[in-house]
């Protein structure tokens, strides 16, 4: 019985991990290891002596888009040559002992932090740590068999993610972007329900709500960035990758959003809750404030969705709401009652709107 628990979490962990990108490439890393094997012995010299290097090569250029494909693949060969040089410097003054496995070592690793070598900072160390141990006496015959079978491996993970479905990571930015999109309007919503309860408010988890945002938006920003590598050196991206101008756009549209949410925010938690900050907001503008705060969520929540009428229609509702708002605010100035914050919510809730239009 103890076993049940973990089987029930271990599936929907695996449903999650083995997914159907994850599947192809799995055989496409594999098939480039199977080739690179079999074209290992056809390779000149002493190289065929060596052919376990041939699907390290293929396994190292293996990744998710074809430009990281190419770049890591050409960044291990620059370290490999690297390092072999540098061994060549150390043998031909001592050979394997403590002190040169030591010095190998740690070269290779200060050299590695030079900028702007990428994955070739690992193999700096690792290329002249073999090179100076298994390469012995035949340091030249072995050092041109490592790079020659590592470079032919490379080539042959390159050919193959290019040549077989190269990667084309579009699917994931519709979700990613309709998660921001649900978190800032349900932000929105819960600021505009905490402005008809009971001062102060009893639901205050809104106001530690900034990390949230800022996870949600990197996820877009992430799976756009994604996309956008992916149609790099890529024969599949002139049919489908068509979509990604518009993506970026609505990347920047979010962001404006995201800051535009994010200052309402701490205007109306600092009017909550810091009692001497001057910027309470007066009763009478707290039910407008809080039809414009569900008027803009509304906004936000019908931006990129399939009817434009019905984003029209949310967006005149939301002007009519702030215009509410600011003649409310206006009132209560007349008063000489406080209004910095609530017009500083109201002139946000108005750039939400301009942002949303300008997207259109």
């Amino acid at each position: 019985m103890s076993l049940l628990p973990a089987r029930r979490r271990l599936i929907p962990a695996l449903q999650k991990s083995i997914t159907r990108h994850r599947l192809l490439f799995a055989v496409k890393t594999a098939l480039a290891a199977g080739l690179a094997w079999w074209l290992a012995p056809l390779m000149p010299g002493p190289a065929a002596a060596y052919p376990y290097y041939a699907p390290l090569g293929a396994l190292v250029s293996m990744h998710h888009t074809v430009a990281d494909s190419a770049r890591h693949g050409l960044q291990s060969l620059l370290g490999l040559s690297l390092g072999i040089g540098m061994a060549f410097l150390v043998t031909s003054l001592t050979g394997p002992s403590t002190f040169s496995v030591a010095l190998v070592v740690g070269l290779g690793v200060l050299i590695g932090g030079l900028p702007r070598l990428g994955s070739a900072s690992d193999w700096i160390p690792m290329a002249a740590l073999f090179v100076l141990v298994l390469g012995g006496s035949n340091a030249e015959g072995f050092s041109y068999a490592y790079v020659l079978q590592m470079a032919m491996g490379v080539a042959c993970g390159f050919a193959v993610n290019w040549l077989l479905f190269p990667p084309l990571h579009l699917d994931a930015i519709d979700p990613a972007i309709a998660g921001h999109q649900a978190a800032l309007s349900r932000q929105l919503k819960d600021m505009a329900r905490a402005m008809e309860e009971s001062w102060p408010p009893n639901h205050e988890a809104w106001a530690s709500r900034s990390d949230e945002l800022s996870r949600t938006a990197a996820a877009v920003r992430t799976a756009v960035h994604q996309a956008e590598l992916s149609t790099k050196a890529n024969p599949r991206s002139r049919r489908r990758a068509t979509r990604l101008p518009g993506d970026l756009a609505g990347l920047q549209t979010l962001e404006r959003l995201t800051f535009h949410v994010q200052d309402t925010t701490d205007v109306l938690a600092s009017a909550i809750w810091e009692k001497d900050a001057g910027t309470a907001i007066p009763d009478a503008v707290l039910a407008h404030l809080s039809q414009a705060l569900e008027a803009s969520a509304a906004v936000v929540d019908h931006w990129r969705g399939d009817d434009p009428g019905e984003l029209e229609d949310r967006l005149a509702e939301a002007k009519e709401s702030i215009a509410a708002l600011n003649d409310a605010v206006a009132d209560a100035a007349a008063g000489q009652a406080p209004v910095v914050a609530a017009a500083s919510v109201a002139m946000s809730l108005r750039r939400i709107l301009t942002v949303v239009l300008s997207a259109e």
